[in-house]
């Protein structure tokens, strides 16, 4: 099943069909849909797909030669040993002739790996044959830091080559709820709150389990797909994990300023604020500044969170517990830790779905755009923006069992008098419609709901 990659689709089909040589960069972290992405891509194409292996270079050289193969058809490569790059990227060139072919080199970072010096070869050759040829050459690759700072960086051979690049993130939180279409709507904004938006994530959880049963199945115990997963990740980004992985648990229980994390971690706070740099560099944390801080670039107020559901779900849950879940007491970790903090996952996941809305769909209800927005630390108001036009945001989510509404007044009339007008109201709420799973409603100028 592929969800949610339309435009990024589109955005492909369209260089592929724009008859200049195309040098495009896609990279994002592992799991997040890459792959699944360039096989749609080439489904139906002249295409060639070759995904690199943490192997030599003749082994890669020959994997390729194979690739090239089934991809054009050409039985005379049965005959031919490509001594390096240059030129069996060569080879392709020639072969593409005047019509378009897509040859794809997943896993980048693996072929460098194995050949020093590629990029400034895979320079050379577009430069040379490249940008001359019919070829749309897509580079991609799961290390973020690799790619951005070896194929993207102007201190990289490949600087100024590429004709396009997209770093791919995770899916909408709309987009995630295509995944258990079985499901009613609450347990799969849930599972998003778990999971977040990683395709990969989202189709360990099968319709005939629980979310209780997929939890128990592929992230409680030592064998599950997920158990393992975020160390995975770590790994492959970063060489020496455990700092990182004292600060990211430092987060998720609650530590949200640099004092307090690198007091946590047992570090100085300089160098807490260098790790922190790199995690939010990699989109793993992210610092929260309030919408109503009148200096943003300056601000103290600013505070640490992950940024990705399932690590804060890690790390809030699974890591403190490794010990349980390998003695085979995953059940326990569930009923005890897990099960109790289920209403705050889903009212976590639910304010990502507000932001998610204020950033992408509330002008056409406001009639201008929203240009900035943020979380917001309210009972009633959990989320602000501002438009273009200068006008305050207030994204109200009702609280459950919540009758009076004076807290509700407060809160806007703190936020006027922080902007300078009466915010405008959208409620939101999450229904049992599969087909609209966030209500929104705007609150007529003058009334409070």
């Amino acid at each position: 099943m592929f969800v949610g990659r339309d435009r990024e689709l589109a955005v492909l089909e369209e260089l592929v069909d724009s008859g200049d040589p195309e040098f495009f960069v896609l990279y994002g972290r592992r799991r997040v849909g890459k792959t699944e992405l360039l096989q749609q891509l080439c489904e139906g194409r002249r295409a060639v797909y070759f995904l690199a292996a943490q192997v030599r270079e003749k082994d890669n050289l020959r994997a390729f030669r194979d690739a090239l193969k089934e991809g054009l058809g050409d039985p005379l490569l049965d005959t031919i040993e490509f001594p390096d790059w240059s030129a069996a990227l060569g080879f392709a060139a020639e072969r593409a002739g005047d019509e378009r072919l897509v040859l794809v080199l997943d896993e980048f970072p693996y072929l460098c790996e194995s050949t020093k010096g590629l990029p400034s070869q895979l320079q050379k050759f577009w430069d040379t044959r490249g940008k001359k040829s019919s070829l749309m050459l897509v580079l991609c690759g799961s290390q973020v830091s690799f790619m951005e700072k070896e194929v993207l960086a102007e201190r990289s051979p490949l600087f100024g080559r590429r004709t396009g690049q997209r770093r791919l993130a995770p899916l909408e939180p709309h987009e995630a709820l295509a995944f258990h279409p079985t499901w009613s709507v609450r347990d799969r904004v849930l599972t998003y709150g778990i999971l977040g938006g990683m395709p990969a994530y989202l189709r360990r959880f099968r319709e005939s389990r629980s979310i209780e049963a997929n939890l128990m199945a592929e992230v409680l115990r030592p064998e599950g797909y997920l158990f393992d997963e975020v160390n995975f990740l770590l790994r492959t980004e970063l060489s020496s994990p455990a700092t990182y992985n004292s600060i990211l648990a430092a987060v998720a229980q609650g530590c949200d300023r640099v004092g307090d994390i690198a007091l946590h971690v047992g570090v100085d706070s300089t160098t807490a604020g260098k790790y922190l740099h790199v995690l939010r560099e990699l989109q793993l944390i992210a610092r929260d500044i309030p919408i109503t801080d009148p200096d943003p670039l300056r601000s103290r107020k600013g505070r640490y969170r992950i940024a990705d559901r399932f690590l804060a779900f890690h790390f809030r849950h699974v890591q403190p517990n490794v010990s349980l879940i390998h003695a085979g007491r995953g059940q326990r970790v569930y009923e005890e830790f897990i099960a109790p903090d289920l209403e705050r996952l889903f009212d976590e996941a639910r304010t990502e779905f507000v932001l998610s809305h204020l950033a992408r769909e509330a002008a056409e209800l406001i009639g201008d755009e929203v240009v900035e927005s943020g979380r917001h630390d309210g009972t009633w108001v959990r989320a602000v923006g501002r438009t273009s036009g200068g006008r305050t945001v207030a994204g109200v989510v009702v609280p459950e069992g919540s009758r009076s509404t004076a807290t509700l007044e407060n809160e806007l009339g703190a936020l006027t008098s922080v902007f300078g007008d009466t915010p405008i109201k959208l409620v939101y709420g999450i229904t049992d419609r599969p087909d609209r799973a966030l209500e929104v409603e705007t609150v007529p100028e003058g009334e409070l709901l």
